[in-house]
């Protein structure tokens, strides 16, 4: 059996806080669904902020909801190096030790101290996608991305296991563009 998986791309973005979404938007503010993203419960923001490190910004970078109890910005190892920040590669929430950055909205603004990471490529599974691919939650695996011309094996893609989550890869835009992927990639479990 091919163990295939669908491939998306995670381009930058940024979690907030409750407190931090009120500092940067007004007391009592709401985040506004724009659309809902794969993962249940998950959904692109119509709000949006500038991040800005020691060498660039970025000026309109999304945020996804729901909020979060840490502030955390995701971006891709290039945007790490055109804003002159140094985000270590973690899983999504892993954020002690790592970068931090300027948050600005249209309200104020937030320095975090931590937060800033390049996310680890991973697969979202239920309990049953895991079952019937044969791993585990937080195991390691390769995943072969074929493409015109560009075919890729990404190594150190770990397995998330959560009966909340949706069968998908998340890789992100350095990533993506290394194999050529496009809306609908189907990826392989080796």
């Amino acid at each position: 059996m091919e163990k295939t998986v669908l491939v998306e791309t995670s381009a930058r973005h940024v979690h907030v806080s409750k407190e931090d979404l009120e500092i940067l938007f007004g007391a009592g503010y709401c985040l506004t669904k724009k659309k809902d993203l794969s993962q249940p419960g998950q959904y692109a923001c119509e709000e949006r902020v500038a991040v800005i490190g020691p060498k660039g910004q970025f000026p309109a970078v999304s945020i996804l909801g729901p909020v979060r109890n840490a502030t955390q910005v995701e971006i891709s190892a290039s945007d790490a190096r055109s804003i002159g920040v140094a985000a270590p590669v973690r899983e999504s929430g892993d954020i002690e030790g790592s970068a931090g950055c300027k948050i600005v909205g249209p309200k104020g603004e937030i320095e975090i101290e931590k937060g800033v990471i390049v996310a680890k490529r991973h697969i979202h599974m239920t309990p049953d996608d895991a079952a019937k691919y044969g791993v585990a939650d937080k195991q390691i695996v390769n995943v072969k991305i074929p493409s015109d011309g560009r075919e890729l094996v990404f190594g150190d893609v770990v397995v998330r296991v959560n009966p909340n989550f949706a069968l998908a890869m998340h890789i992100d835009t350095d990533e993506s563009n290394a194999a050529s992927a496009k809306p609908g990639t189907m990826g392989i479990i080796l």
